[in-house]
């Protein structure tokens, strides 16, 4: 019997243990895991250096430096030479992300990945949070920093990252309605979290 083929979409706030989860899952389920790895894979499939995608990951309207730099791919003839823009960048993300999901299981880590594949039946968008204190304890003890530095990071890079997600999908990032199940790692740990889940997700998709 062929074995069915899943997609897990994860939405994180940082510092909430996301990314970790995300890979216990992919582990489970046999998935092939995508998170910056995506960054690369949109880079092959467009011609395009990788660093254009590093600068613009997860963020909106930025291309501020890009055209400072050298850029041999856009030639006279190149596709998206008069159209380059953040929305090209997006594009050939949201390309990389339907051609990995069309080839397999995957778990994708953020990237507007739920909206990209919202119409993909055997999908599943889930969202981690965790309390703030906790967060800012992950990311202090990540960067070396204190709580309050920590906790200024969170705010900087969660306010970039829910633009970017709001604006290319028209939903809210982190809201309920966005996503099929929340959940606060802060109440079972990253771990029993991770047990709880794959549960939901066997249940989900008729796994043993």
């Amino acid at each position: 019997m062929e074995k069915k083929k899943i997609i897990i979409n994860i939405g994180r706030q940082l510092g909430s243990g996301g990314r970790i989860i995300a890979k216990k899952l992919a582990d489970d389920f046999g998935c092939t895991l995508y998170d910056k790895e995506l960054l690369n894979l949109a880079a092959k499939e467009s011609g395009f250096c990788e660093k254009f995608f590093e600068q613009n990951d997860e963020k909106k309207g930025f291309l501020k430096s890009l055209f400072h730099m050298h850029t041999p791919h856009l030639g006279d003839d190149n596709l998206y030479c008069c159209k380059f823009s953040q929305e090209s960048l997006f594009q050939f993300q949201s390309d990389a992300i339907l051609k990995a999901a069309s080839e397999g299981s995957c778990v994708f880590v953020g990237r507007c990945a739920d909206y990209v594949l919202r119409n993909h039946k055997n999908a599943v968008n889930i969202f981690i949070t965790a309390d703030i204190e906790q967060r800012a304890k992950v990311v202090s003890e990540r960067h070396g920093c204190d709580i309050a530095a920590a906790k200024k990071i969170i705010a900087e890079k969660e306010d970039v990252r829910s633009s970017y997600y709001n604006y290319y999908t028209g939903k809210k990032w982190g809201h309920s309605t966005s996503y099929d199940l929340c959940v606060n790692t802060s109440l079972l740990g990253f771990e029993n979290t991770g047990k709880l889940l794959k549960e939901f997700i066997k249940m989900r998709f008729g796994l043993e």
